[in-house]
């Protein structure tokens, strides 16, 4: 049976066509899914057993078979008998054949290519370098399973290397301290997921986490002695180079500054005095770029890094610099004046110039953030998006190398679905803008408030054509983007989708009476709008698409994760499973892109990586449950968390922010701390509704639904003594009451809805009423199994 072929690139090239019939990947447990897989014989198989041996020919891998052969002994259960030394010779289950000998160190050029085959006898992994074997056998390791007879490999051909050269976290130890063993787990799924860049923020505003030996009063005043000696950040990079692993590290300058401040006040745009930074958000300290220490001060610390951190790139941050100090100085006015600098994005382009000129004397490139990005900078430099696709198609159209962020950011609360649609490459409109003859538009401007910051203001326009209803959308001061799923009624109601750097967003309006409401729902979260119509179609800018040259400087991405609202205690929750979604997305062609395929395949490595990789996902979520119940017996609240899902966007962050809580001493001990970013069975529910709206007399759909909102009903009663007894649980008493309610009226439209039963109008207006209060943030988690109900009840005559 031969999988859908998938055509390959080279690592920082540009993939330039989509197979015109992009199908799905297939049903094995692998993530990310390989470029192109042959399942040679659908009945055959390796079987495993514990004498299994691991032969390499090449190069010298024997600290990694060893690792593999524990590994193998946890998903299998098995204590293997030992392995044969090195070139002993002799049969070995699996072959290693590595065709060239390199440096133990990853570069952003390693060849990660391998093939992979599997007879009956027994398994020849083949690749050109140490890089290529270390992903091969993480794909070997994914097809380990169990049937009803044995252990084994199923038989395949594999052929596979990745799309683009750059996969990376980040990990943000600077805002909250991560413990060196807690950063080599994260390492080790990282392996598993064939990501290959650690990005490690250890400098902000919070904190400062690096062990400097020139000054010293950084980690002395500015750390609350929680930062990583010389010896331990060696001992991090020691652990991700066994694994094919980089580490770029960042030091965030000249903003986000206000540790420096605490520990060198000299060295800053103003004296001060300084305290460390307790609050999250922007901060004014800013390091002075008029200051010839402030450029001793960026050598030596560049200096000691380079001692420390092998890879050729250097992060410098550079986002979000707050030019209020350097408005206010004087001498930094005058500086200005006598360079002739005319603005302050053009003084920190100067900073910059003089801080790549010192990574030059180094031999590193410099990374930072989209704020770094001017004309003036020469063009080795990486540019990391945050801002989005615009932004980054901008910087490689005018030749700068670049990595994208934005829809990876991990931190926040998404579904996997939304990360999984974020294409790298920047890409066009993909709808017809233009009104055409006998074709119908309308346009209307929208306001959404947001709990912190300023509304997000725009317009969006919908056109009723021969093929049914298209549109797109345009928020102020961004490119015009294309909608999907729209649906309008007779009566003005109006709901569509698009992805927006906010997340997965779906206006649900009314349009009548030359008035807009309704809400947008930013993930499971609402947020009220109102708005007006517009006379005629308004212009808009298209989106920022660079040419084929400009393709190729693109680089891969990362998936972000800052810690405002993350410890070392749920890391592994907030990163995992999610983090193999992100790394399929950089691995993988661009048309493997089938979600319902990707959830199916995702389950199974959410288990395997439990049991191969070590990570802590589950046993994190337990463990917060045990503390919360009060008790090892945790099943009522397990069972009750599953109708939930933590508020997503930045949400919680903003609610923390209207509390006066938005702080590093915020503690993270509620429920949505405990909950994954989406719940898999509130999704599942919605599958079935789907396919029970579409077919009443679908007897499985309805079976499934039935029991669903059963055990809801069930599970709102047992919990309510839980919620009690803990005050940090009772907050959610009145969502368990909620939960109760909705899962006994969802069973009656259930059943309306196999009879062909009505409701009348004012039935369902308090159906909605009753859904519309459930779906309100109550201590930072949704009931999120208020949607699926509210296709029940749309399905409901």
């Amino acid at each position: 049976m031969l999988l859908p072929f998938r055509r390959t690139l080279l690592a920082t090239s540009l993939f330039l066509t989509a197979s015109a019939l992009a199908a799905p990947a297939g049903n094995l447990p692998l993530m990310p899914w390989p470029q192109q897989v042959e399942v040679t014989s659908p009945a055959g198989k390796f079987v495993l057993t514990d004498a299994l041996q691991i032969q390499v020919s090449g190069d010298q891998l024997m600290p990694e078979v060893n690792r593999w052969r524990e590994r193998l002994a946890r998903q299998t259960g098995w204590y293997l008998l030992p392995q044969a030394q090195e070139n002993a010779g002799g049969q070995a289950a699996v072959n290693i054949i590595i065709k060239q000998k390199v440096a133990e160190q990853p570069e952003p050029d390693s060849d990660e290519s391998y093939q992979l085959t599997v007879t009956p006898q027994g398994a020849t992994l083949t690749a050109n370098t140490r890089f290529g074997t270390m992903r091969g056998m993480e794909t070997l390791l994914q097809l380990v399973q169990n049937d009803g007879e044995n252990t084994f490999i199923p038989l395949v051909s594999i052929h596979d290397q990745p799309r683009f050269a750059w996969r990376g976290v980040l990990l943000d130890s600077a805002r909250h301290f991560l413990p060196v063993p807690d950063i080599k787990r994260q390492l080790d799924g990282m392996a598993a997921a064939k990501l290959n860049v650690l990005h490690w923020h250890l400098s902000d505003d919070q904190g400062w986490r690096f062990e400097s030996q020139k000054y010293p009063k950084l980690q002395a005043l500015a750390s609350d002695g929680q930062f990583y000696t010389v010896a331990q950040m060696k001992e991090v990079v020691a652990y991700a180079t066994k694994l094919g692993i980089r580490v770029v590290p960042e030091i965030d300058m000249p903003g986000h500054a206000s540790a420096i401040a605490v520990a060198y006040p000299e060295l800053l745009s103003a004296p001060g005095p300084y305290k460390m930074e307790r609050s999250w958000g922007v901060h004014e300290p800013t390091l002075d770029p008029g200051n010839e220490k402030v450029y001793a001060f960026a050598d030596a610390l560049v200096g000691e890094l380079t001692q420390i951190f092998p890879d050729p790139y250097l992060h410098i941050g550079g986002d979000e610099v707050d030019a209020t100090q350097w408005k206010n100085s004087q001498p930094i006015q005058a500086f200005m004046k006598e360079k002739g600098i005319a603005d302050t994005h053009a003084l920190q382009a100067y900073f910059n110039t003089r801080l790549q000129a010192i990574l030059h004397q180094h031999q590193r490139k410099m990374v930072g953030w989209d704020e770094i990005f001017h004309p003036d900078l020469p063009h080795d430099i990486v540019i990391q998006s945050w801002q989005g696709p615009d932004s980054l198609g901008a910087s490689a159209q005018k030749g700068y190398q670049g990595i994208l962020s934005t829809g990876f950011y991990l931190d926040q609360p998404h579904s996997s679905a939304y990360h999984y649609r974020n294409e790298i490459l920047p890409q066009p409109l993909g709808v017809d803008q233009n009104v055409a003859d006998g074709e119908k538009a309308q346009s209307w401007t929208f306001t959404m408030p947001r709990l912190k910051g300023k509304p997000v203001d725009g317009s969006f326009t919908l056109i009723e054509g021969k093929n049914g209803w298209r549109g797109f959308i345009d928020f102020n001061g961004k490119t015009r983007r294309a909608v999907r799923d729209v649906v309008v009624k007779d009566d003005g109601n109006v709901r569509f989708a698009v992805d927006t750097w906010m997340g997965d967003t779906q206006p649900v309006l009314t349009l009548k009476d030359g008035k807009l409401g309704g809400y947008f729902i930013i993930g499971n979260a609402r947020y009220p709008v109102t708005g007006s119509p517009l006379s005629a179609v308004p212009d808009g800018q298209p989106p920022v698409v660079p040419d084929a040259a400009g393709m190729k400087n693109i680089l891969g991405g990362e998936a972000a994760l800052w810690q405002e609202n993350i410890t070392s205690q749920i890391l592994d929750i907030k990163l995992w499973p999610r983090g193999f979604v992100v790394a399929e997305r950089l691995w993988s062609a661009q048309d493997v892109k089938d979600t319902g395929n990707m959830y199916q395949r995702l389950a199974k490595i959410d288990a395997w990586s439990v049991v191969s990789a070590g990570l802590q996902q589950h046993a994190e979520t337990a463990r917060l449950m045990t503390r919360l119940s009060n008790s090892a017996d945790i099943a009522p609240l397990l069972s009750f968390s599953t109708a939930l899902e933590p508020a997503q966007y930045y949400t919680r962050q903003h609610i923390k922010f209207q509390a006066g809580h938005y702080t590093q001493a915020e503690p993270l001990n509620r429920l949505a701390d405990a909950l994954p970013a989406e719940s898999n069975a509130v999704r599942e529910l919605g599958t079935h509704v789907s396919a029970l709206v579409q077919d009443p007399q679908n007897a499985q759909a309805a079976q499934a639904v039935r029991s669903q909102l059963e055990s809801w009903q069930r599970s709102a009663e047992q919990v309510k003594p839980v919620l009690a007894q803990n005050y940090v649980l009772k907050p959610l008493q009145p969502v368990a009451q909620q939960l109760g309610a909705l899962s006994a009226n969802g069973l009656i439209w259930l059943e309306k809805l196999q009879k062909g039963e009505t409701l009348n109008a004012q039935e369902r207006q308090q159906a909605q009423s009753q859904l519309d209060d459930a779906a309100k943030v109550q201590d930072e988690v949704v009931l999120a199994v208020v949607y699926p109900l509210e296709k029940l009840l749309a399905g409901v005559k």
